[in-house]
């Protein structure tokens, strides 16, 4: 994570969170069971006595749950080039992060020897016990990087997520600059694309659309319009989840940016009307003045596969342009190319789980269940590659996974129709020997083609990203 707060910038902090927290100050009684948000503010304070007693009033009402609010400050904050040396010519940025990284080994009994994804991993195990005003604290802090974060965390926002796991991806607000309506050409322009190139391919009203993976890793979110359809398509390169969601929720079209932040290695997204922040795997608002709301975006279909196979199946298909009006290497793989090459996280989640690799890609699906809940369910993908007609019942549905040779998976709701075999990429057979056609939204009967099974959304992700979010999904492997 960058640290991007040197001495200039907490020395201008000393004039504007801490007097704009001064300013938010309410009486404090002897008795109050937390300290002043001001304090948290003036432990960053240039003065040395001054932050001291700023930190002593804090101590007397220690809760670990404040832990995740130093935590935020610091991280924030150039750490000491070197943690064994002190000295008291000191830049102002390392003297601030010793004393809070400090502070927080005091008050927790705990000793990170400055390893602050330990310090985090040891926050995420305590309950979640925060500071009444800690989204005060968050936004004003974060706006040190851009103004418009502010707008996420006013003071009392509701989340249902802990605040304390939404941590800064690195860029602004929409610093990851959205496609809004790009530009689209027909395949026979897309001389760019080679047929192995990948894309996520998807179709809405008799038309179908590619967006390829090396334009998309770029931007993370597309608003489109895909025959008559209203669509934010949203990929997370973090978590390997492309999903396009209905812009229209609740009756309202709904314009959604990327919010710069994330929640368990997944960005958030924001809607502009609100400044609500939405889980982009879930479809929901999770902080904001949405939550309660109950709107939840409806997930549509997509396929990740190659530029080739999608060609071959939707002819009449079109496919983003190359020129976005962006400035970036588009080239294959360009993006993200060191993330994706290795294991490694970029960043920390609460949970993992070892029955998969980390980047293992899984097909996943969130299924309603008959008691008006939901399932999460996912398939290895290297399993699906193996068994390339796959029926399964979860959930109380009967569901047939078809997977093309060249690994586009496809789920259909069943029914009471049992498979017997795929007979190539575009055709599968029942147990009575019937035909059905493979289609990007039903399966469809030979015999009648009014009889169709329809396509059941899901779509491609790293199992760390989904497992983060599910600790409770079903896996298939």
């Amino acid at each position: 994570m960058r640290r991007v707060l040197t001495a200039a910038a907490i020395g201008l902090l000393a004039g504007t969170a801490v007097s704009a927290a001064g300013s938010e100050r309410l009486p404090q009684a002897a008795d109050a069971p937390h300290p002043d948000i001001g304090d948290f503010f003036e432990a960053l304070a240039p003065d040395d006595d001054r932050a001291a007693e700023a930190l002593d009033r804090i101590a007397v009402r220690w809760r670990d749950g404040y832990s995740g609010m130093i935590w935020d400050l610091v991280t924030l904050i150039a750490r000491p080039s070197r943690l064994d040396a002190p000295s008291a010519s000191e830049p102002l940025a390392a003297r601030v992060w010793r004393r809070l990284v400090g502070f927080l080994e005091e008050r927790t009994g705990e000793r990170f020897g400055g390893d602050l994804m330990r310090a985090q991993r040891w926050i995420w195990e305590q309950p979640y016990d925060p500071h009444p005003r800690y989204a005060f604290l968050k936004g004003t802090w974060y706006a040190e990087i851009d103004p418009a974060f502010q707008r996420f965390f006013p003071d009392g926002v509701t989340s249902t997520i802990r605040l304390d796991e939404i941590v800064w991806g690195g860029v602004r607000v929409n610093g990851i600059p959205p496609l809004e309506y790009p530009r689209h050409v027909a395949a026979a322009e897309a001389a760019y694309l080679d047929d192995d190139h990948v894309v996520f391919g998807i179709a809405a009203g008799g038309e179908a659309r590619a967006y390829p993976k090396r334009i998309l890793a770029w931007h993370e979110m597309a608003l489109d319009r895909i025959g008559g359809l209203e669509l934010t398509i949203v990929y997370c390169t973090l978590c390997g989840t492309v999903i396009p969601y209905e812009s229209v929720v609740g009756g309202r079209h709904v314009r959604f940016g990327t919010s710069g932040l994330l929640y368990r290695s997944n960005k958030l997204m924001f809607d502009h009307g609100s400044g609500s922040l939405w889980n982009t795997i879930t479809g929901e608002p999770a902080v904001g003045p949405l939550v309660g709301s109950g709107l939840r975006l409806t997930h549509r279909a997509v396929v990740t596969t190659t530029w080739g196979e999608w060609r071959r199946m939707h002819p009449g298909t079109t496919v983003l342009s190359i020129a976005t009006g962006h400035r970036r290497d588009y080239s294959e793989g360009a993006a993200y190319r060191e993330y994706f090459s290795t294991d490694r996280l970029m960043f920390q989640v609460p949970q993992r789980d070892d029955r998969l690799r980390n980047k293992d890609e899984v097909l996943v699906l969130m299924l309603e269940t008959a008691a008006g809940g939901r399932r999460p369910v996912a398939i290895a993908a290297d399993y699906l590659a193996r068994h390339r007609l796959y029926e399964t019942v979860q959930a109380g549905h009967r569901l047939v996974v078809v997977t093309s040779r060249e690994g586009a998976n496809r789920v259909y709701a069943a029914g009471g129709v049992r498979f017997a075999r795929a007979a190539g990429d575009t055709r599968v057979v029942d147990t009575t020997g019937g035909g059905w056609t493979v289609t990007a939204e039903a399966l469809v009967a030979e015999a009648d083609p009014e009889r169709r099974l329809p396509r059941v959304a899901a779509q491609r992700a790293f199992w760390f990203g989904w497992y983060a979010q599910y600790p409770q999904t079903v896996l298939i492997r």
